[in-house]
């Protein structure tokens, strides 16, 4: 019964003391929940903006449309970082044409 309880103890201890290993996100995660984010917040304001449209208010829509446009070139930036990283070429022609989409709306206002 003695050697039973120590064991427990010792089992106990170690797993108390023993170092747990943390698995953090790395850089390549880092910037492409930051593209995934940014994206999906920018997507959103412009759905609340069309929903506030068509029930008639024009509440702050050209500010909100910058913060929207704002955030969708920051994701842009991460996804081109996150290319980078991964050392694969972006594909440059959707990410330009996504660029101007975006610098159209922030300029539109």
């Amino acid at each position: 019964m003695k050697i039973f309880v120590f064991t427990i103890f010792i089992v106990c201890l170690f797993t108390i003391i023993s170092p747990v290993e943390i698995f953090a996100d790395t850089v390549l995660d880092v910037y492409m929940n930051d593209f995934y984010s940014k994206s999906n917040e920018a997507s959103q304001i412009l759905k609340e903006i069309e929903i506030s449209l068509k029930e008639g208010s024009r509440k702050k829509v050209c500010s909100r449309q910058r913060e929207a446009a704002r955030l969708g070139l920051l994701a842009n930036k991460s996804l081109i970082k996150a290319f980078k990283i991964e050392g694969v070429n972006p594909p440059m022609e959707a990410i330009m044409a996504s660029q101007q989409r975006w610098e159209s709306i922030l300029n539109e206002c």
